[in-house]
């Protein structure tokens, strides 16, 4: 009888889900980056009608895949004996990036923030992930409210060889589209400052002649003069360089943080699921941060103002200081909760496709109300007090955050927001600010 092997087919990215881990096929999302949307790696075989002996033997490959089955069913530790021994099976780069990658996954479910984290920082370094799967993948979520993400997140903005280069040249693209002429003015920086210091070079010595006098020397006062201002303006183009460099690092922190609230889970409505960035162009989400009296009062006071806020496409957000640290739902199994699950396709490739017809958007825009609920609000929770301290405000002081249409921050303030005074200042939906703000 002919022998068949399985070989390798190649590398899937799989969506989570506790019942059934469908396969999807890798995508690039409409977002800030182009980040894969679907998560778990697997590795996935060809079928055969027959097969030998050797195909029951343990390999890398197959230590992943049951790994995976064990995870899907909520068999944590059983998992991580598998990630571990495809490890210990002389894997290639791909069969390792899956395993350190699930490995971390399995970490991050069992509240293990740095082992989680110590297996995706191997995954970035030595198997080149891609950063934008951690910020996506919503067995992650418990992860990334975590200070161990966020050390891990500053590692990549930071870039390097070791970790995060791709994800720090990324966030040095947008940035250069958000400040165009910021590289021509550290070039002229570069080159006034090299120019300068050559003819200081000269005017050194010159003044050495014209302090020991004679009668070609050249005259002092002129000379020191020279040696002034050519010391001057280097002092000045490096200051400006270095304050350049300063705004270029804080503006990457802000796209970074941007990025990372895109990836932040909202529930509407209708009980569909959707990241923020979903909602981009569609809706000015404003964020409500605070006690949840407070909270409570601002949205009972934006209730008296809904039609004028609706059409200016004003999405509540609440998020109650606390909630993020008290259980929501029962959590069964692996990835988001069981009533949740049901929509998260909806995040997927099939709703990017429905996303460019005019009907989904019309059907998107139905679904949206004037509120929505967070889902992980220790997530978001994260996020804002980062947000709060960048700004220079005390993390867990009552704030308030506008978002542009584009997803970007607009403003933000201490306490909660003067409704009328937020009407005035955002136009109508179908004014033509709000189109240049798309």
């Amino acid at each position: 009888m002919a022998v068949a092997t399985l070989p390798l087919y190649h590398h899937l990215l799989r969506f989570s889900n506790p019942k059934s881990r469908t396969t999807l096929r890798p995508r690039l999302p409409t977002s800030t980056f182009n980040f894969h949307k679907n998560f778990h790696l697997s590795i996935a075989f060809c079928s055969s009608t027959s097969q030998s002996p050797e195909a029951n033997v343990e390999t890398a490959e197959s230590c992943v895949n049951l790994g995976l089955q064990l995870f899907s069913k909520g068999r944590v530790k059983e998992a991580l004996v598998q990630f571990d021994a495809a490890l210990n099976l002389d894997p290639n780069p791909l069969e390792a990036q899956a395993a350190f990658y699930n490995k971390a996954c399995c970490h991050a479910y069992r509240g293990e923030g740095k082992k989680a984290a110590d297996c995706l920082r191997v995954a970035l370094r030595e198997y080149n992930l891609k950063f934008g799967t951690i910020l996506n993948d919503p067995d992650l979520a418990s992860f990334r409210a975590l200070p161990e993400f966020k050390e891990l997140q500053e590692e990549a903005r930071l870039g390097g060889e070791d970790i995060g280069y791709g994800f720090r040249r990324d966030l040095k693209l947008i940035s250069e589209v958000q400040a165009p002429f910021r590289g021509v003015r550290k070039f002229f920086y570069v080159a006034l400052s090299a120019a300068a210091g050559i003819s200081l070079l000269f005017t050194i010595p010159r003044l050495f002649r014209a302090i020991q006098g004679g009668d070609e020397a050249p005259d002092v006062w002129e000379t020191a003069g020279n040696l002034a201002v050519n010391m001057g303006g280097i002092i000045v183009l490096v200051a400006l360089f270095l304050w350049d460099n300063k705004k270029e690092e804080e503006q990457l922190a802000q796209i970074s943080r941007n990025e990372t609230l895109s990836r932040l889970p909202l529930r509407l409505s209708t009980n569909r699921i959707v990241e923020l960035v979903q909602l981009r162009d569609t809706v000015r989400p404003v964020i409500l941060a605070g006690k949840k009296e407070t909270v409570s009062s601002a949205i009972q006071k934006a209730e008296r103002f809904r039609t004028e806020l609706l059409r200016r496409g004003v999405l509540l957000v609440p998020v109650v200081w606390g909630e993020g640290r008290e259980p929501q739902i029962e959590k069964r199994g692996f990835g988001a909760p069981t009533n949740a699950t049901a929509v998260l396709p909806s995040i997927g490739e099939d709703f990017e496709k429905r996303a460019q017809s005019i009907t989904a958007k019309s059907k998107l825009k139905a679904e949206i109300r004037f509120r929505a609920e967070v889902v992980s609000p220790a997530e978001w929770e994260s996020w804002i007090r980062d947000q709060q301290k960048s700004e220079g405000v005390t993390p867990g002081e009552d704030v308030y955050i506008i978002l542009r249409l584009d997803g970007r921050v607009r403003r933000s303030g201490r306490g909660m927001p003067d409704w009328p005074k937020i009407i005035e200042e955002l136009p109508p939906m179908e004014a033509l600010l709000s189109k240049l703000e798309r």
